[in-house]
């Protein structure tokens, strides 16, 4: 707690620090990590979404310093052959969870930089459509996933 002086009055302040779920009301993000690929190479980011409020909530975009471009992807597979493809949005129902996973949805992040290291943390801003935002601590892990 800090002391603050205002006008001969002391006030107390108190560093109140807000959960994802708090800033998104009822939407939180955890298991963050990004798969950082040697060489430049873009990085997959990886996560679990929960909507634990009263409506659909949609995941329109994100973005990080650590990425010239950051977007919203899906791996699929049809007939043995694997593509990937941009993804605008994706919903998730009240009381629903949604993976981004290797294999699946995930974040593509296009000229990572020195900040995309092994060991390290990068800051990624989830935004939905509603224009409501939740600021993410991402690891940063190596080819290997560890």
């Amino acid at each position: 707690m800090r002391n603050y002086v205002f006008g001969g009055w002391a006030v107390a302040a108190l560093s109140v620090v807000l959960t994802p779920a708090a800033l998104a009301q009822g939407v939180s993000a955890t298991n963050a990590w990004f798969r950082a690929l040697p060489s430049g190479l873009p990085a997959g980011g990886y996560f679990t979404l929960h909507n634990s409020g009263g409506t659909t909530v949609e995941l329109v975009a994100a973005e990080s310093p650590a990425c010239g471009m950051l977007m919203l992807h899906r791996s699929t597979e049809s007939g043995g052959v694997s593509r990937m493809e941009d993804v605008k949005s994706t919903a998730i129902p009240p009381g629903h969870t949604l993976e981004f996973a290797p294999g699946g949805y995930h974040l593509m992040c296009m000229e990572p930089g020195a900040a995309m290291s092994p060991g390290k943390h990068v800051p990624v801003a989830l935004i939905f459509a509603d224009h409501r935002r939740i600021d993410v601590d991402f690891d940063v892990k190596g080819a290997a996933g560890q």
